[in-house]
C-alpha cells in the first residue's frame, strides 16, 4: 500500500484557511481589525519567510477559540466553510486526492494549521486521517485557546507523521510509496524524508529547489 500526504493551505486550497478564519471574524464583528492585520502583516510574512515563531503565533491565533463552546464554534465554521473556504476548492485539487482514492492509497491530511480549523476541510475532501495542531480542551470539552503536543510545522510535521504512524504499529517503511504534496518551503523537512514529493503551488523556495531535485510541480491556482 501507498501513503498519500497532503498539506491543506494553498496545496488542496488556493488560500491560507488560518488567514480566512479572522477574516470570517472580523465579518462577524467579534474581532478587531487589528488581530488581521497582525496576522497579516506580520505573522504570515514571517511564515513566508521561513522565521515564524510557532509558539508566539499560536498563542495569538487560538485565543479567540476560547470564547466560544464547541456549539458555537460548530456553527461559525459552517459559516466559514461556505464562504471562505468552498470557493477556493478547485477540481484539479479533488480530482488529485480522488486519483490516491482510487489507486488504493491512504490518505492523510497534515497541516500546520490546528484541528478545529482544517478537519471539516478534510472530511469535504473525502479523508478521514488528520494531523494538524492539536487542541486543548477543558472539562466540558470546549477549547481553551492553548494548545498540546508538538505542532505540526517544519521538523514537528516529520515527528507527528512518525508519531501518528507508531500508534497504527506502522513505520514509513512500512508503504512502498509515500506521496507528500506541499507549497510551502517550510514543509522542505518531510518532503526530504518521502520517497515521492511533489511541490503543488509552490512558493518561490520551494519552486527552485524542486526544480533543482527533478520534483514533479502543479499549479492548481
Amino acid at each position: 500500500m501507498n501513503l498519500a500526504i497532503f498539506d491543506l493551505d494553498r496545496t488542496l486550497i488556493n488560500c491560507d484557511s488560518d488567514n480566512e478564519w479572522p477574516k470570517y471574524l472580523l465579518k462577524k464583528g467579534l474581532i478587531e481589525q487589528s488581530f488581521v492585520d497582525i496576522e497579516r502583516n506580520k505573522f504570515y510574512q514571517d511564515y513566508m519567510n521561513g522565521c515564524l515563531n510557532i509558539d508566539e503565533f499560536l498563542k495569538f491565533q487560538l485565543a479567540p477559540l476560547g470564547r466560544f463552546n464547541r456549539a458555537e464554534l460548530d456553527k461559525m465554521h459552517s459559516e466559514y466553510l461556505q464562504e471562505f473556504i468552498l470557493p477556493h476548492i478547485t477540481t484539479m485539487a479533488k480530482m488529485l486526492v480522488q486519483g490516491h482514492r482510487d489507486a488504493g492509497d491512504e490518505l492523510l491530511l497534515l497541516s500546520a494549521t490546528n484541528e478545529f480549523i482544517i478537519t471539516p476541510i478534510a472530511h469535504l475532501f473525502g479523508i478521514e486521517n488528520v494531523i494538524g495542531v492539536q487542541l486543548e480542551t477543558d472539562d466540558k470539552g470546549n477549547y481553551t485557546g492553548n494548545y498540546i503536543g508538538t505542532p505540526s510545522f517544519k521538523e514537528g510535521k516529520v515527528s507527528r507523521l512518525k508519531e501518528w504512524l507508531a500508534a497504527r504499529n506502522l513505520s514509513m517503511t512500512s508503504y512502498e510509496k509515500i506521496f507528500f504534496y506541499s507549497d510551502s518551503h517550510n514543509d522542505l523537512p518531510l518532503l526530504q524524508e518521502v520517497s515521492d514529493p511533489v511541490a503543488v503551488n509552490p512558493d518561490e523556495k520551494l519552486n527552485q529547489y524542486a526544480q533543482q531535485h527533478g520534483w514533479p510541480i502543479l499549479n492548481f491556482m
